[in-house]
């Protein structure tokens, strides 16, 4: 949370200190226009740490050289030298040229992952720094605690937020999400939540989520006009969003409205091929509307689905025990009984 990091060493400057061996090594070929001398003194000064005179040469050669491979050692210098002498946005430069012209390498994506975390950390704490009553440091600080599953404490700077701009679109949302996300939510966090979408829809009319959750909790509460037009909206909102479709065919299903339901969970079903509640509940839309072929076909495929999504499943959790698993020929560090 940014309101609380302070003053944080760049994580990359640790790791490169720690455990980012120098690239050594001959050059081989040289930029066009471009000296082989000149591509050894740019690799040589920015490898023994003379970065500030590197950097200008860096930028140069990595627009120019031919070869892959020097290109790469020419950029990751230059990452190296940015991130870690006070000028990290001049790391974007070479992160670019990774970026486009090694989106595979290991290297490449281990250096970028760090100097991106860096320089998100370093605008966060500017962020704090110079703008400290902002919303958005309140959002930063939501963000953060929703991945470590805080959701309370997220839901409060959520509050805070409102409290500045209640009209601010997309927050109400937000909270309406993090009340939603506890497990499990207690009544009155279901419907503080609901009308934190509501009045989402207040502000932005157009937000899709907003009316999908709206039709997920109708659907539980089987307020299935609701939830039909909610779901409704949202696939006219999004002709993409396949849950949306499931949970207005599903909520037709259930009023009996077998024929209108087929048109939307055909849908899902072409978003969704893999899914085995898509295959059931057309099937049961299929066998409402008297097309038995189709629904046996469909309740074929639902057991398919689930079969292979079951098989899925049993190798995720064999891989996670063998991860578990101590490697052979050491032995177990439990205590003996």
């Amino acid at each position: 949370m940014i309101g609380r990091l302070g003053s944080v060493p760049p994580l990359f400057f640790l790791l490169a200190c720690a455990t980012v061996p120098l690239l050594t090594g001959q050059v081989q070929k040289s930029a066009p226009g471009s000296s082989k001398a000149e591509v050894e003194r740019a690799i040589q000064l920015g490898e023994s740490g003379n970065c500030n005179q590197a950097l200008p040469l860096l930028k140069k050669l990595a627009r120019q050289v031919p070869d892959k491979e020097l290109k790469k050692r020419i950029s990751l210098d230059g990452v190296h030298c940015a991130m870690t002498h006070s000028t990290p946005y001049d790391a974007l430069e070479f992160l670019s040229v990774l970026s486009r012209d090694f989106p595979n390498d290991p290297e490449a994506l281990y250096t970028a992952t760090h100097a991106y975390s860096d320089l998100s950390m370093q605008a966060s704490q500017q962020l704090a720094h110079e703008a400290p009553f902002s919303y958005q440091v309140h959002l930063l600080n939501a963000e953060a605690l929703e991945l470590q599953n805080k959701w309370d404490e997220a839901a409060a700077e959520y509050r805070k937020i409102l409290d500045i701009n209640p009209m601010l679109p997309g927050m109400h949302a937000r909270l309406g999400r993090a009340l939603l996300s506890k497990q499990p939510p207690s009544p009155t966090d279901v419907q503080q939540a609901k009308k934190n979408f509501e009045h989402e829809l207040q502000i932005d009319p157009n937000n899709t989520v907003a009316e999908y959750v709206l039709g997920d909790l109708a659907s539980r509460d089987n307020d299935l006009p609701a939830a039909i037009r909610h779901f409704t909206k949202a696939t006219q909102l999004d002709s993409t969003f396949s849950e949306a479709y499931l949970g207005l065919g599903s909520a037709l299903v259930s009023s009996k409205r077998f024929e209108e339901a087929v048109a939307p969970l055909e849908k899902y079903e072409k978003l969704a091929p893999d899914s085995p509640t898509g295959h059931y509940q057309l099937a049961l839309a299929y066998a409402g509307v008297g097309r038995k072929d189709d629904a046996n076909r469909e309740a074929a495929l639902q057991r398919q689905t689930a079969e292979s999504l079951e098989q899925v499943k049993r190798k995720v959790a064999e891989g996670l025990e063998q991860q578990k698993a101590p490697a052979p020929g050491t032995q177990s560090t439990e205590a003996p009984q």
